[in-house]
């Protein structure tokens, strides 16, 4: 009976050992690539740009390929973070908080930029006669994309915190579906009037692809958080704490991070959480864009 217990015992130990190394092969390969995105708020290939010289850097720190995968509108970002399609994404504030109520907390912010904690969006037009907020009534008038923070959900909430319903009291309500296209329809008299986020509106002035003379900016809103660099739930704590440290060490004053930081327009990352988007959050409550 022992000669024929042996050889059954070596193989369950034959294949408990098989099993282990496959289940450490499909861990390893989960983790050879992290995979990248972010919400399309400017055209694609502005965003390949921007986030080319980043993505080499985390390479580097992390030790692993970083690939970035375009999306072609704001949710569609946010369910590759639920599905675990993509694994980490830069956010704005709204879409972060979507991205909490879709996966029920999961998805976790790490870093912003300095400036995302007192970010702002700029009211443009190149109507002579509109020169205030309440100027706007009966105009015509672009947000950015649906899901915009900076483009739509904050403007339109400090629109109706100054007594006006972007619904009813606009003659026509567009969404250009991204910043740098909001600008193009104000320029080119699509609209009366439009908004955008602060940051690519200082952009596109220092690039010339504005002109000033013709558009102007007329309204800011007050400041509020917004951008941020957010993981999906589940994602390695190893790895998230990498990432997190890789963006807290790039410094503008050292000459290999001088091009990161100027693509990123910043001049620091800051940890951040989620407790700073509640009033996002609330916002968006407010002003029905979610339930």
């Amino acid at each position: 009976m022992i000669p024929a217990i042996f050889p059954r015992i070596a193989k369950r130990l034959a294949a408990l050992a098989l099993f282990g190394l496959a289940g450490l092969s499909g861990a390893q390969a989960a983790q050879t690539v992290l995979k990248v995105s972010a919400i399309p708020d400017e055209a694609p290939t502005e965003l390949q740009r921007k986030f080319a010289p980043l993505g080499k850097y985390l390479e580097k720190e992390i030790g692993m390929k970083v690939e970035f995968v375009p999306v072609t509108d704001y949710a569609a970002v946010v369910e590759s973070l639920a599905t675990g399609k993509i694994d980490m994404a830069w956010l704005g504030g709204f879409t972060y908080v979507q991205s909490k109520i879709r996966t029920k907390g999961a998805t976790i912010p790490i870093v912003q930029r300095q400036e995302d904690a007192a970010f702002t969006s700029k009211f443009i037009t190149a109507d002579s006669s509109i020169k205030t907020l309440a100027d706007l009534k009966g105009k015509t008038f672009a947000f950015g994309a649906p899901s915009s923070t900076s483009g739509h959900l904050m403007p339109r909430y400090f629109l109706q915190q100054a007594g006006i319903d972007p619904d009813r009291d606009f003659k026509t309500v567009a969404y250009s579906g991204a910043h740098d296209a909001t600008v193009a329809f104000v320029q080119a008299g699509k609209v009366d009037a439009g908004v955008l986020n602060a940051s690519v509106w200082d952009k596109l002035v220092e690039q010339h692809k504005v002109d000033p003379g013709k558009v102007r900016v007329f309204a800011v809103t007050p400041p509020y958080f917004d951008y941020n660099w957010t993981v999906r739930g589940g994602l390695d704590p190893d790895l998230r704490k990498k990432l997190t440290e890789a963006f807290l060490r790039l410094d503008p004053t050292n000459p290999a991070h001088r091009e990161i930081m100027a693509l990123q327009r910043t001049v620091k990352y800051i940890p951040t959480r989620s407790e700073n988007y509640a009033g996002i959050e609330a916002a968006a409550r407010t002003a029905g864009l979610i339930k």
